[in-house]
């Protein structure tokens, strides 16, 4: 018994330091990864968003997947990267500009409303009668003007540091997408293995939403931003707006925001309205209502909702809630999460019968052709 017992001993010790040697190299692991984590997710996502396109290319052009996956990364970083930093660069360059002109307009005071104004429906006399009365008050109103482009220079400083470190990710999200790409059909060998082996009969479904869902939001929130910044331009060069292309790409990059793309086509409008051109003001008024904004509203919805389980209201909850928690990459995290937890409490809640039915589908063998083609049926 005693020696029984020390063997016992001996070997309840020998698991518990196996398992403080193993928590120790994962959390080391992950303090050597957190660095990468943004743009390590970031690049899962694009990856997984456009895994049909990387193999269109291959199958078309019959290329090994180096070369593939080389190809489309170079397409990421043409259309992506440098327009996104060009952006970024025009901005960097034109705020400061821009700040001094709006207070240099508000310096000499508010001029008195256009004649049309007081026409408006319902609500113009109101404002003619608001507008008069600051008119003719304008050193409050040119005192706080002033004051707030004083205040807000600190948070566009401290804006134009976070989308440069944006940027900076996205150049390494870039990097590391060439290696999903190149490796991408080994690693979701690895990952259905393991998933296996933690969710049972669940883990096929729960990669399935996960592809599914992040192909849905992807495809909605870059679509949808691509279609209105193309809108604005289009506004904004018929009404003679300068930068068009500049406050079109602003316009895209702020769409990913509820109601984002009005800052833009609304201070077009104001813009217009300062410099007397009243009927092309009530234009891009119109094209921001009735177009760029319509966009959103109709388009969105559309996309976000095809391809996943999800109803477009908890999208839209995921996608801002997400975003809240984990930052850009949690616009793509959040309706992915909502997602897989809606998955498991179905399996959970399912009647009995059905839960027996749900193993029914025979396992793939461990075979490269069955890897393959399991790998096909997520898109990955």
């Amino acid at each position: 018994m005693d020696s029984n017992s020390s063997l016992a001993q001996r070997q309840l010790i020998t698991r518990v330091l196996a398992l403080v040697v193993v928590a120790a190299l994962i959390l080391g692991a992950l303090v050597v990864l957190r660095p990468f984590f943004a743009a390590g997710l970031f690049a899962v996502v694009f990856v997984l968003a456009t895994w049909p396109l990387f193999e269109l290319l291959r199958r078309r052009l019959k290329l090994s997947n180096g070369w593939a996956a080389l190809l489309i990364t170079l397409g990421l970083l043409v259309l992506v990267v440098l327009p996104f930093a060009w952006l970024v660069q025009t901005l960097l360059e034109q705020g400061p500009g821009w700040v001094a002109q709006a207070k240099a307009a508000f310096a000499g005071g508010v001029p008195a409303p256009p004649g049309w104004v007081a026409r408006i429906p319902v609500f113009g006399g109101t404002l003619d009668t608001y507008w008069r009365e600051v008119a003719a008050d304008p050193g409050a109103l040119r005192a706080l003007v002033l004051r707030a482009a004083d205040i807000s220079r600190e948070p566009l400083v401290g804006a134009a540091r976070v989308v440069g470190e944006g940027l900076l990710q996205l150049l390494l999200a870039t990097f590391l997408a060439f290696f999903l790409y190149r490796d991408g059909e080994a690693l979701v060998a690895s990952l259905r293995t393991g998933l296996a082996r933690l969710a049972g009969s669940l883990s096929d479904q729960m990669l399935r939403i996960s592809h599914s869902t992040i192909q849905s939001v992807v495809l909605g929130l870059v679509g949808t931003a691509i279609a209105q910044g193309a809108v604005a331009v289009i506004g904004f060069l018929i009404a003679g707006v300068p930068n068009a292309f500049l406050l079109g790409g602003l316009t895209a990059l702020l769409s990913i925001l509820p109601g984002g793309t009005v800052l833009v086509w609304l201070g077009a409008t104001i813009w217009l309205l300062s410099e007397q051109q009243t009927g092309w003001a009530i234009f891009m008024a119109a094209w921001g209502v009735g177009l760029i904004s319509s966009v959103d509203n109709v388009l969105r919805p559309l996309l976000m909702s095809r391809g996943s389980d999800l109803p477009f209201a908890l999208v839209f909850v995921g996608v801002i809630g997400g975003a809240i928690a984990f930052g850009f990459v949690g616009v793509f995290l959040g309706p992915t999460l909502l997602a897989l937890a809606m998955a498991l409490w179905r399996a959970w809640t399912a009647p009995p019968a059905a839960a027996d039915e749900a193993p029914a589908a025979p396992p793939a063998e461990p075979t490269a052709t069955a890897t393959g083609a399991s790998a096909d049926q997520t898109g990955v």
